[in-house]
């Protein structure tokens, strides 16, 4: 399988210049293939090529490799625009978003990742540098900073490109590493459930609830203190602004790390597999009220369930995932469904049996004796493009499969 490992470049400063040059010079070129591209109506490597190559190693002096990098990024750019149109995650035919993504062409940000192959780029990971092209010649022992984890991986499995990015004045590589996988558990003994949500970001089919509240309170606070700022705009706050930029970003990806690590060890431990709700489309679906907007488009679900998934197939755990309507309704005892079985966000009590439990651990047991009967039945092996939860006022969950449940991991 494949993961891509970042680490962190510490340049000098006329090596630092050099790289940002580099970068610049490929982003404005890419631009530049897109113009080209867009005008011509031709999207496609070789074709493309043949109008841009030369002028790209001529007008920005690239070498041959970094022009082909240039052209094919391009491709991949329009390849990605047809697949977001198509997924309609740039809204619906007609509208202004759609508009705004079809009518011009594709712009790169001057900072924007270049990739490079190992013409360009060579490793020396015993002595964490790297000898790197640039477009004022090579620019050898630019060292960088890894974890000895990172560096066993890099050592042992690195494989392919890596990009080359630049973000807040700090430089990064991307390398992409082709890493085994652990033989594919197919006899699970049974399935930790795993019922996502924003005040419990997660909770399992166990009783164990993993609480987002002081999360939330992190993200109220900084989004006070970004209006604030914003609201000031004076040139020091907008320098805190800058520094403060992908901040809650940050803190949400690595408890999402620390989550998905845990309950990938902990089914891996029990001989179990996982169960995800596949809840694609919430954003297009959920109506919300004004205060809670900020909130939900806050909600790093769908990055949850990615970690969950490829930390899944790194370990050999199975990943299902099951249609998540009534989950919040049906009783997880006698399977009576009941809008009024939600008693509250917190609380769940059935009105045919009594049965009482907390919500979400409700939840996550019927998203688990789903996954338990799909696999019994031997569902297809589909993986979703990215799971999404839907969580409605009224408590209902709305899958939009036409299966029951996808099983297996998104590709990463």
């Amino acid at each position: 399988m494949k993961l891509v490992v970042q680490v962190r470049l510490l340049p000098t400063p006329e090596q630092a210049a050099a790289l940002e040059a580099t970068l610049h010079a490929c982003n404005e070129a890419s631009s530049w293939v897109s113009e080209v591209a867009f005008a011509r109506g031709e999207f496609k490597n070789f074709a493309l090529r043949r109008h841009t190559y030369d002028t790209v190693k001529s007008r920005w002096g690239l070498g041959a490799q970094a022009a082909q990098h240039v052209i094919k990024k391009t491709c991949d750019a329009y390849t990605t625009l047809r697949a977001n149109l198509k997924a309609g995650n740039l809204g619906r035919p007609g509208s202004k978003r759609y508009r705004r993504a079809t009518e011009k062409p594709v712009v790169f940000r001057p900072e924007g990742a270049q990739p490079y192959d190992d013409r360009m780029l060579s490793w020396q990971v015993p002595g964490r540098t790297v000898s790197i092209w640039t477009t004022g010649g090579r620019v050898k022992s630019v060292a960088f900073t890894a974890s000895a984890e990172q560096l066993a991986t890099l050592a042992l499995y690195r494989k392919g490109e890596s990009d080359l990015l630049e973000r807040d004045g700090m430089w990064f590589l991307n390398a992409t590493c082709e890493v085994p996988q652990a033989p594919l558990n197919t006899e699970p003994v049974d399935f930790l459930g795993i019922d996502l949500g924003i005040v419990n970001i997660a909770t399992t089919s166990d009783g164990e609830i993993m609480a987002g509240r002081e999360l939330n309170r992190i993200r109220t606070r900084e989004r006070g203190l970004r209006k604030k700022l914003q609201k000031k705009n004076t040139p020091s706050a907008k320098r805190r602004l800058k520094k403060r930029r992908r901040k809650e970003a940050r803190r949400a990806k690595d408890i999402n790390h620390k989550i998905a690590k845990h309950m990938v060890a902990e089914a891996e431990r029990t001989g179990r597999g996982i169960a995800l709700e596949d809840l694609t489309g919430i954003r297009e679906r959920v109506r919300l009220r004004k205060p809670q907007r900020a909130t939900h488009a806050s909600w790093s679900f769908a990055q949850l369930g990615q970690f969950i998934a490829y930390k899944g197939r790194r370990a050999g755990v199975p990943v299902v995932h099951v249609d998540p309507a009534y989950t919040s309704r049906a009783c997880a005892e006698c399977g009576h469904i009941d809008k009024a079985n939600r008693v509250s966000q917190a609380w769940f009590a059935c009105r045919s049996c009594g049965f009482v439990d907390h919500a979400d651990r409700n939840s996550s047991r019927n998203i688990r004796a789903r996954a338990w009967e799909l696999w019994r039945r031997g569902a297809p092996s589909t993986a979703p493009a990215s799971p999404r939860t839907s969580r409605g006022g009224t408590g209902r969950k709305r899958g939009i499969t036409a299966s029951d449940a996808r099983c297996a991991s998104p590709a990463l």
